[in-house]
């Protein structure tokens, strides 16, 4: 099971529907968070809406400052727009995804940033799936 962190500057937008939408796609077979560099008071409303439109309601989470610890919990950190800002940590594997910030973005560009995410997201789940099947198939020999 792998660990990942995903990390955008506010943790309102980018990084709350890449959490959201990983969960969804892994379906318990690996673990995430997300969290903030500068953490906004809440999601923002037109973020909650469009994941709404796939059945997800993250209108209630509450955006998380960036630790240390949540740092260290991860296999993987995916950091989106937090440029200097993100911690790095060695022996961590980071990818950055360049991603548009959907703060104040009118419905339909940040439909088309959801999108990009989830495309993203099942591509990394197909990509820890199968990087967890080889140790799978060792250890059950």
């Amino acid at each position: 099971m792998s660990k990942v962190l995903f990390v955008c500057t506010q943790n309102a937008g980018r990084s709350q529907m890449s959490e959201a939408l990983f969960r969804r796609a892994a379906q318990g077979r690996h673990e995430s968070r997300s969290a903030g560099t500068r953490p906004a008071e809440r999601v923002h409303p037109v973020v909650a809406e469009a994941m709404r439109e796939l059945g997800i309601d993250i209108s209630g989470n509450r955006p998380q400052q960036l630790t240390d610890d949540l740092a260290q919990w991860a296999d993987l950190v995916v950091t989106m727009g937090c440029g200097d800002e993100c911690p790095y940590l060695p022996g961590k594997r980071y990818i950055d995804w360049d991603l548009l910030d959907p703060a104040d973005l009118p419905i339909e560009q940040v439909r088309l940033v959801r999108d990009d995410i989830e495309a993203r997201v099942h591509d990394l789940v197909g990509e820890l799936d199968a990087r967890a099947a080889p140790k799978a198939a060792s250890s059950a020999n």
